[in-house]
């Protein structure tokens, strides 16, 4: 359905896209993981021909959103991260105008936008005027008008932006229903539990580019090796909480299959990729080196773990 070949996008010295290359088969939820300028938001526009590449060539359906931008958009419905200003709309003249750009006939609008209402929950908001809805009304509604002219490819941009967590899940529910009905969705979210949940399959951007991309499954056993240890530790040897710190951090970096040491206010969390036996040992070096620990654990395995292994700890 997707396939971004070399996709590279500059502002002036500043490369937000670097060779970007990903291919997502129909049928797909597809999910977006990054932090903030990571080069998420800029592909999902170029994708839908709101935006020019600088390279690179992506195909939609076969046709090209580079050479063929206004093709493009009839293949595919966008939820941008904000809604707009629509004064004295109704919720159904709202869906009728947006109808009426890709050249829609009213009745064939009316019927399709009831169904559309019905699908994201808001049949009973039809004769409300849209800037009355609440947040995750427009948004629910936003979906509505994207599917308005029935697109193969779905994007959307941080659609749960500021929903409240009744609003994030009823938002989730429309997109997994949607996934079961076949079609090609495209998400990205800073929320990563529910990205796991929704999604076949991911990509974790940095930079402009794909770290990691895959089906949710395999990057989730990619994901047990690295799954941080957290602890508590302090050590009799020394009575500053500094020079205690630095001691057992130097213990910490001089065993095995021990990665990056953060001291936190609660604890020390420790990038580790050994397996279980060897969280063992390390925990038994430690004793032996006279450092005491307790509430010694290792992280779940998630999406939201492997994200800040790999950014090395940025916020999304």
């Amino acid at each position: 359905m997707l396939q971004i070949q070399g996709l590279t996008k500059k502002y002036g010295k500043f490369l937000a896209l670097n060779d970007l290359n990903l291919h997502i088969e129909k049928g797909e939820i597809f999910g977006f993981v990054g932090p903030n300028g990571a080069g998420k938001t800029t592909t999902m526009r170029i994708v839908c021909g709101l935006l020019k590449a600088t390279g690179g060539e992506v195909l939609v359906d076969g046709i090209s959103a580079i050479k063929n931008p206004e093709d493009i958009k009839r293949k595919v419905g966008y939820v941008p991260d904000f809604f707009g200003v629509y004064d004295n709309l109704k919720v159904m003249e709202y869906m009728e105008f947006y109808g009426s750009m890709y050249g829609m006939k009213k009745d064939d609008v009316d019927e399709i936008a009831e169904g559309l209402l019905e699908l994201v929950n808001l049949s009973d908001k039809k004769e409300e005027f849209v800037d009355t809805l609440s947040r995750g009304m427009k948004q629910r509604l936003c979906v509505a008008r994207a599917l308005i002219h029935n697109p193969d490819l779905l994007v959307l941009d941080e659609p749960n932006s500021g929903l409240d967590p009744r609003a994030r899940f009823e938002m989730k529910e429309i997109l997994k229903n949607l996934g079961s009905m076949g079609k090609t969705i495209i998400i990205s979210s800073h929320i990563l539990p529910e990205l796991a949940e929704m999604c076949t399959s991911i990509g974790i951007m940095e930079h402009g580019q794909l770290i990691i991309n895959g089906k949710v499954e395999e990057i989730m056993q990619k994901s047990q090796g690295i799954r941080p240890i957290c602890m508590r530790a302090f050590t009799p040897d020394y009575n500053e909480e500094e020079e205690s710190h630095q001691y057992i951090s130097t213990v910490l970096k001089e065993q095995p299959n021990v990665g990056k040491v953060m001291f936190t206010e609660e604890e020390i969390r420790i990038s580790f990729t050994g397996d279980e036996q060897a969280a063992a040992q390390l925990l038994k070096n430690l004793l032996e080196r006279n450092i005491l620990v307790s509430n010694f654990y290792r992280e779940k395995e998630d999406l939201e773990s492997l994200f800040l292994e790999i950014t090395g700890g940025k916020q999304a």
